[in-house]
């Protein structure tokens, strides 16, 4: 598969690839130069590094969803 640079430096990913490495538009990717070839993936996103970023209770979800939002609004009071 090819794709064009534009004069902006832009390119398209072509949709199998995009399917392939299941990406979608918002999406990051990390670019890397080996011996003189690109390699291009996808970045994944860590979600236990926001481990213990809020706090909250045991419980209700609608309760702890809400203490953390007034605590989060308590900084900017």
């Amino acid at each position: 598969m090819n794709s064009t640079i534009t004069t902006k430096f832009q390119t398209t990913i072509p949709k199998a690839v995009r399917e392939k490495l299941g990406i979608s538009i918002h999406d990051s990717l990390k670019w890397e130069v080996e011996k003189g070839r690109v390699i291009v993936s996808p970045v994944r996103g860590d979600f236990l590094r926001y481990q213990g970023s809020v706090k909250i209770g045991a419980g209700d979800v609608s309760t702890d969803i809400q203490t953390a939002r007034e605590r989060q609004a308590d900084k900017y009071r």
